[in-house]
């Protein structure tokens, strides 16, 4: 028996991308987890317990009213183009044109990004880290997008590791901003960082896409999972979820 979860609350942060689409970004509150994936995990592969994630997601389909598909993230730019629920292909984004088809992407520092033609009836979830930024997958969402008839897309940047505190290697940041400069960061602790909001909003500024800003900063918002800040304990994800309804 599914327990039941009051949802005023504030576990979703709920986006407008327009009228008939149903949006959010999951927090980790309002699940049945245990510590340390404590509360709202939707991640298999975390070490959870099985059942705990499968009711956290059921949870989460109620709110949405919709069953979700979820993919298995390999960091990489290749998309799903969905008409019904799937489960776990090896992508990291989704394209749907169907109603009552939800689309998830799931993070604990990368950035979930949901775009919508809400005018067309097209939606789509991508996981955007730094591999998944540099390889394309923003482009290949939109161009698949497009193929079912999008022409008016926006977008919403969930949560996200800032600039402040996503720490990497100097080669790694000048790789990264030899193809998208917006990315080249600094830590607040003066060391090289990539900007993973500044290269999405980079990317969808060139494909002509309107983006909001980002929810908040995982690394330091305690609403959110980030595997940075549990620097190798385990830890949960969150979710970009969003549905045509």
């Amino acid at each position: 028996m599914i327990r039941p979860i009051d949802w005023t609350s504030a576990p979703v942060l709920r986006i407008n991308l327009g009228e008939g689409v149903k949006a959010a970004f999951t927090t980790r509150f309002g699940g049945v987890s245990a510590p340390p994936w404590d509360t709202m995990n939707l991640s298999l592969t975390v070490g959870d317990n099985p059942t705990d994630v499968v009711q956290n997601r059921q949870r989460l389909s109620g709110w949405l009213g919709s069953p979700v598909a979820y993919a298995h993230q390999v960091h990489g730019a290749a998309v799903a183009e969905v008409a019904e629920v799937v489960q776990s292909p090896a992508v990291d984004a989704f394209v749907t044109s169907t109603p009552k088809v939800g689309l998830a992407i799931l993070v604990a520092d990368c950035a979930p990004v949901l775009l919508a033609d809400s005018v067309a009836g097209v939606i789509g979830a991508a996981h955007c880290g730094r591999s998944g930024l540099v390889a394309g997958v923003l482009q290949t969402t939109v161009a698949a997008m497009v193929r079912h008839g999008a022409r008016q897309i926006t977008a919403a940047l969930g949560p996200v590791i800032c600039g402040q505190c996503y720490e990497v290697p100097a080669t790694m940041r000048d790789e990264v901003a030899d193809l998208i400069p917006q990315v080249a960061a600094t830590t607040s602790w003066g060391t090289p960082a990539i900007d993973l909001a500044a290269g999405v909003r980079a990317v969808l500024a060139q494909l002509e896409i309107p983006v909001t800003d980002p929810v908040g900063c995982t690394r330091t918002d305690s609403r959110f999972f980030s595997y940075r800040a549990a620097a190798g304990a385990p830890i949960g994800r969150t979710a970009g979820v969003i549905a045509l309804s």
